[in-house]
């Protein structure tokens, strides 16, 4: 194994554990009956729609999967041309 890709399997491993825990802390849409039967007035009256934890940590999990796409495309690219 070459270091290049021992530093892509760890960079991996470590990405996928960050993109696991931000998917497990998001809440379940439909975790409450409270919120799917008052949840569409919550979202409307609420003032922060936009910042709450939830939508930031679904947009840092699509991050994280779009780096993890792009890094997991470039390390079988690398593998197959220099192997």
């Amino acid at each position: 194994m070459s270091a290049a890709q021992i530093i892509f399997g760890i960079f991996e491993i470590i990405l996928s554990l960050v993109i696991i825990v931000a998917v497990l802390a998001q809440s379940a849409r439909n975790a409450r009956l409270s919120g799917t039967i008052a949840g569409g007035a919550e979202t409307f009256f609420g003032k922060n729609k936009g910042q709450s934890i939830d939508s930031v940590l679904q947009k840092w999990t699509g991050v994280g999967v779009a780096i993890f796409l792009a890094v997991t495309l470039i390390a079988s690219w690398a593998i197959a041309k220099f192997l």
